[in-house]
């Protein structure tokens, strides 16, 4: 077929709907456990959807059909095809199918697509921060290839977290995208290094400190999140404690992830308030102080003419660890103190917030 006659048959397509079944049409290894599986339909039928929605897939494993969720990983910009970019954990059972299993030719029933967590499409000169880890990664690609393939008003920080270098998923396609695209910031945070590489990058778990190094600006930005809970909830930590505007925030879940807008979570988080009082007592000082509850132990205790041995004032060094006695307090520290020395009652009193009546040992 000519080039011509590839683009009349385009022009002629239909949209894909889920009546029909998905054609896999390449598997490509991405990382130990991972594949993007690219799809087509079997009809010639573009794809249509949201950058960041999911599908469904329905899984022919032995013993029954497994149906299973999966972020699409490609963007609605090149309609072609569409993939997913799958992680096989511990004990899974669809997604190690589809690693071993399922190939070019082989088709597969589909549900979708869905969700929640996307784009806005239609805004313009809107600066963007996504924040990933490990196959939370998907929503990212999907997101920054319609950004780039649009090509008009850019401006996209990216932090992605992974274990190990090897295990950093989307690397290449990411750092394709940002060598030619100055305005896309691409950094990768790892926890340790792979045997006989050099890392270069940033090590470690991300904190306060990462984000103000990678997006100086993130105030500015809207924040879209996707990952393992614990590390969406401490992202969210993180950024309260920041001072960030949390309605511009928007997060997916691997577990859960939102079809419809009721079907999206309220998130109970603690976020300090500066018009709702707070008090703090220090006990062995015998002085009480009031305060709000953005104010810091720190800042109150020297306001009341106390001290208290502190050092980067960022929740790092934690020379300001001093032991609660009563109450509750919001701390965001970044490394400056132990999960062992928090189920103590041990604080640090540079980066926690009383919430209510608080006693701390001073």
């Amino acid at each position: 077929m000519s080039i011509t006659s590839d683009l009349i048959a385009t022009a002629n397509s239909g949209i894909w709907t889920d009546s029909e079944m998905l054609e896999c049409c390449a598997v490509v290894p991405e990382a130990p456990d991972t594949v993007t599986i690219s799809f087509v339909s079997p009809s010639g039928n573009l794809f249509k959807y949201e950058p960041g929605q999911f599908l469904t897939l329905e899984l022919p494993v032995p013993g029954g059909p497994l149906y299973r969720t999966y972020t699409i990983s490609s963007s609605p910009s090149r309609p072609l095809s569409l993939s997913i970019t799958v992680k096989a954990q511990p004990g899974s059972i669809g997604t190690r199918w589809m690693l071993e299993k399922l190939m070019p030719g082989m088709r597969v029933k589909a549900i979708g697509p869905a969700g929640q967590f996307t784009l806005d499409t239609t805004a313009r000169k809107k600066k963007y921060l996504f924040i990933s880890a490990g196959s939370g990664v998907t929503p990212t690609l999907a997101m920054t290839t319609y950004l780039y393939d649009r090509g008009t008003d850019i401006d996209v920080s990216i932090i992605n977290c992974a274990r190990r270098p090897g295990e950093i998923i989307g690397r290449r396609s990411l750092a394709a995208m940002a060598s030619r695209v100055p305005s896309i910031k691409l950094t990768f945070i790892v926890e340790e290094d792979d045997p006989f590489q050099v890392w270069t990058g940033l090590r470690g778990r991300l904190n306060q400190i990462m984000i103000g190094i990678v997006a100086g600006d993130y105030l500015e930005r809207d924040i879209y999140c996707c990952g393992p809970e614990p590390f969406m909830d401490a992202v969210r930590e993180m950024l309260i404690g920041l001072g960030y505007d949390m309605s511009r925030y928007s997060q997916e879940s691997f577990s859960a992830p939102a079809e419809t807008a009721e079907d999206v979570p309220d998130l109970d988080d603690v976020t300090p308030d500066e018009s709702v009082a707070a008090q703090i007592t220090f006990v062995s000082s015998k002085v009480t102080a009031g305060c709000t509850e953005t104010d810091t132990v720190l800042a109150v205790a020297r306001g009341a003419g106390l001290n208290i041995p502190s050092g980067c004032t960022f929740g790092v060094c934690g020379t300001c660890k001093i032991r609660k006695t009563k109450g509750e307090v919001h701390m965001v520290h970044n490394g400056g103190i132990s999960e062992d020395d928090i189920a103590d009652g041990y604080i640090l009193a540079c980066c926690s917030k009383p919430v209510g009546q608080v006693e701390v040992d001073i």
